[in-house]
């Protein structure tokens, strides 16, 4: 494979028009778009992930987007070798790949490898899925908070399944996990540009709230109806979805839930932004003025 082969890494906070510019970026290099997203690859999951629309995915190829069931395990090792694959098989006959999409994780483990971690007993990890699902996140977000202040500060702290790996990898190393990242990065046989997208808080909080009033208009409450049977798959513990739970219970009120969807995305869009803002490889632009001949002349 050439090294003249270039992925673009397009990164950013939720709602910040990623999609958008992506797309536009791909048709300028008659390319195709591999998703960096740990949400949008379930088939069953549309509205509560903004996944893009049908009109956008006629325009783009797109990979990694409605691929997997949520009843496929699905972490950044998976992601990491299905986009590896997949840009191998784009480079056969593209000069360049456009890759899109805000998990931190999956984007490292793409561009440098995943971090070597020690064997871990099983029973571990069955101990305290066994908890979680007796006591409940609060009791999870307590634990790792309190084991592993370094990952609580800089990791998802509404995602169960990360927040178990966590705590598994404390309990059975006696290490954070944090401890073993950038121990062993890799150098990929093609040239990677990361360019980041920004925009004023302000702003991209107007957006994030507007959003999600357009998915509760869209259908949200019946998209998260229907999936109810597998209400406790990892997939669904995740903003826009998991806050529903106590509406359905009767015990909050349909504005208090979207309230609670709003205030959880923006502060995940601000996890977002302190992760990608610690990568120096990043060159961040105004989402207003970013355009596709730009980075191309660039």
């Amino acid at each position: 494979m050439s090294v003249a082969k270039t992925v673009y890494i397009i990164v950013g906070p939720t709602a910040v028009g990623k999609t958008a510019f992506a797309i536009s970026l791909a048709k300028a290099l008659n390319t195709e778009i591999i998703s960096a997203d740990a949400r949008q690859c379930y088939q069953e999951m549309n509205i509560g992930v903004a996944r893009p629309t049908n009109a956008e995915l006629a325009e783009v190829p797109h990979h990694f987007i409605a691929s997997h069931s949520i009843q496929t395990t699905l972490n950044a090792s998976v992601f990491e070798q299905y986009a590896l694959e997949k840009t191998t098989a784009l480079f056969e006959s593209k000069e360049a790949v456009v890759m899109v999409g805000g998990t931190g994780l999956y984007i490292k483990a793409f561009c440098e490898g995943l971090d070597l971690i020690p064997a871990i007993d099983p029973a571990t990890r069955t101990g305290i899925i066994d908890q979680y699902e007796k006591l409940g996140l609060r009791w999870l977000q307590k634990e790792v908070s309190v084991k592993d202040p370094i990952y609580w500060e800089k990791g998802e702290q509404q995602n169960p399944q990360r927040l178990m790996r966590a705590l598994e990898v404390m309990n059975g190393t006696g290490a954070s996990i944090t401890s073993f990242q950038n121990k062993h990065k890799l150098t990929r046989p093609f040239r990677i540009v990361k360019m980041g997208m920004d925009m004023p808080r302000e702003q991209l909080y107007e957006q994030i709230n507007q959003r999600v009033l357009n998915m509760v208009e869209g259908g949200l409450e019946q998209e998260v109806l229907q999936l109810q049977p597998h209400a406790n798959l990892n997939a669904l513990q995740t903003v826009g979805y998991s806050e529903w739970q106590a509406y359905f219970n009767g015990e909050m009120s349909k504005s208090r839930v979207i309230e609670l969807i709003q205030q959880n995305t923006r502060h995940y869009a601000k996890r977002q932004m302190t992760w990608f803002k610690k990568d120096p490889e990043v060159t961040w632009h105004q989402a207003s003025t970013i355009n596709a001949g730009q980075i191309i002349g660039g």
